[in-house]
């Protein structure tokens, strides 16, 4: 007996081996092939006559006979299998008889049917293979779910100590024995000093307080005060302070000033006029006439250097603007007449006699020139010429009109 293969997996099997050890398929049907040869013979025994025995002589050898197919197997001839027609040839074989079947040969017949269908049984059948199924996500994405606020916890007062109730704790009002210092619960001290009363004092006194500090609760460790940490403090006080101090005096002038910007002009005319020289028929009162087709001159020629005029107030008046009208009027084509001022030196004196010095410098046009000029409680304006444009010796300096704006008395109301 010779081995074979499986038909199925091609996993070699082991001579007179039924079954693969690999796949479980049945490797062959020879042993059946006699038994079911028999069984066909017997049952066209009735139609077909048995042929003589043939012995192979010298000259004519014997033909081998070729074993019926096994039942249920691929190579049966039915109509939907049909086997292939045997070669024709001109000498036929002999074949020998076909025992007539006995009651042993249907006995081997039915153990083997009864074998094949025990075999078929072991059998187990494997469906084809399929794709595999997408898994699920192991965790659905889902909504975000309402917060929920936390339930209150509340803490139950602690147990009582003592036969008489105990002393109830100052801090959390849990009765503790007569004996303690401290509560069985906060560990807090079980009796207030004199000083628990700055808890309730105004912050300012709480600030200010360096000595007395609060008593650290347990586990808090207090901040260690180092020299430097010390001086720091104290220049950062200082500071402040002399910040707070500046802020005191000078917010009266910022107030002063924003009213100031912010207020309706009126027209402030001096009461008394003085000149250091004047051109006859040009006294220093026309500077001030409110008509500007007059004009005051010192009556010499080139810059007029040093010459001045001053305007007096009877009252102490608060200003806030200058317009200066340069020249012999407001008229363009009569500036080359005279002398146009430059720059001009104003010499201004307060009530209680303090004098300060400011410097104007006018344009060379024509018209009334505006300059911000906010001064209190003055009493005396003095103009000083220094330079002038288009001086020349057969020139001298002119001035058309000046002007004083304080705060309007609208105002006030």
């Amino acid at each position: 007996m010779t081995t074979q293969n499986c038909a199925e997996c091609g996993t070699r099997a082991e001579p007179g081996q039924s079954f693969c050890d690999a796949c479980g398929a049945v490797l062959g049907w020879t042993d059946r092939a006699p038994a079911r040869t028999a069984a066909t013979a017997s049952q066209s025994s009735g139609t077909t006559s048995p042929a003589p025995p043939s012995t192979g002589t010298a000259d004519t050898p014997a033909v081998p006979v070729t074993p019926a197919a096994p039942a249920g197997s691929d190579s049966e001839d039915t109509a939907e299998n049909p086997l292939p027609p045997a070669p024709a040839s001109e000498d036929t074989a002999p074949t020998e008889p076909v025992p007539a079947a006995t009651p042993e040969t249907t006995a081997t017949a039915a153990d083997d049917d009864e074998m094949n269908a025990r075999a078929r049984s072991l059998l187990v059948p494997v469906a084809d293979p399929q794709a595999r199924p997408t898994p699920l996500p192991a965790v659905a994405p889902v909504l975000p779910g309402r917060p929920v606020a936390d339930r209150p916890q509340v803490r139950a007062p602690g147990p009582q100590q003592g036969d008489d109730n105990g002393v109830p704790c100052p801090w959390c009002s849990t009765p503790n024995r007569p004996d303690r210092h401290y509560c069985t619960r906060c560990a807090m001290p079980m009796t207030r000093t004199e000083d628990s009363s700055a808890r309730h004092r105004p912050w300012w006194r709480r600030v200010l307080d360096f000595r007395s500090r609060e008593t650290p609760w347990a586990g808090d460790r207090p901040r260690l005060r180092r020299t430097f940490d010390r001086i720091l403090t104290w220049v950062v006080a200082a500071a402040v302070l002399s910040l707070l101090i500046w802020v005191g005096v000078s917010a009266p002038g910022w107030v002063q000033a924003t009213r100031d910007h912010f207020a309706k002009r009126a027209p402030v005319a001096p009461d008394q006029f003085a000149a250091s020289r004047s051109y006859p028929g040009h006294k220093p009162d026309l500077l001030f006439d409110k008509v500007n087709n007059t004009w005051w001159g010192p009556g010499v020629t080139q810059s007029g250097e040093g010459q001045w005029i001053e305007a007096r107030f009877a009252e102490p008046t608060r200003l806030l603007d200058l317009i200066i009208t340069p020249g012999t009027s407001t008229r363009a084509d009569q500036l080359s007449q005279s002398a146009l001022p430059h720059r001009i030196k104003v010499t201004i004196t307060t009530k209680d006699g303090r004098t300060t010095t400011r410097d104007l410098t006018l344009d060379q046009s024509a018209g009334g020139q505006r300059r911000a000029f906010r001064v209190g409680e003055v009493t005396k304006v003095r103009f000083t010429l220094e330079s002038a444009y288009g001086a020349s010796a057969s020139k001298q300096v002119a001035i058309a009109e000046i002007e004083f704006f304080g705060r309007s008395s609208a105002n006030s109301s």
